[in-house]
């Protein structure tokens, strides 16, 4: 299975973005799948996960992207999206998608064991 992110670019401080990670050569199955990010210069830093059952689902964000990011998955089409809302300067950053090592979300990174490459997301003021 490979996991393939897309939707990233260029916006101004308040614009919107919605990363798409598709999964191919197989599927997310029941596994929890989570976006991180990572600024120039850090550490790579969770965002939002998701656990697998559609409507319901677990999710957990990071507090600094609540009330503008939203997680959501469709289980039939493979993908799991990333609505990004009021978006902010640091909200820049390399963002990737990862299935868990399990059903429950976390925000470890070591919880995730199949990573997609990244997508860019800038973001100026």
């Amino acid at each position: 299975v490979q996991l393939q992110a897309s939707g990233g670019g260029s916006v101004q401080t308040g614009g919107s973005l919605r990363l798409s990670c598709a999964a191919s050569g197989g599927t997310f199955g029941m596994y929890a799948v989570g976006w991180f990010r990572r600024a120039p210069g850090k550490d790579r830093k969770f965002v939002a996960a998701i656990s697998w059952r559609g409507p319901g689902s677990n999710t957990k964000y990071t507090d600094s992207v609540k009330g503008r990011f939203t997680i959501s998955r469709d289980n039939a089409k493979n993908t799991v999206s990333l609505q990004m809302n009021s978006l902010k300067p640091e909200d820049t950053a390399v963002y990737y998608c990862a299935r868990s090592r399990g059903i429950s979300v976390h925000t470890a990174a070591d919880q995730y064991a199949l990573w997609g490459q990244g997508t860019q997301v800038t973001v100026s003021s």
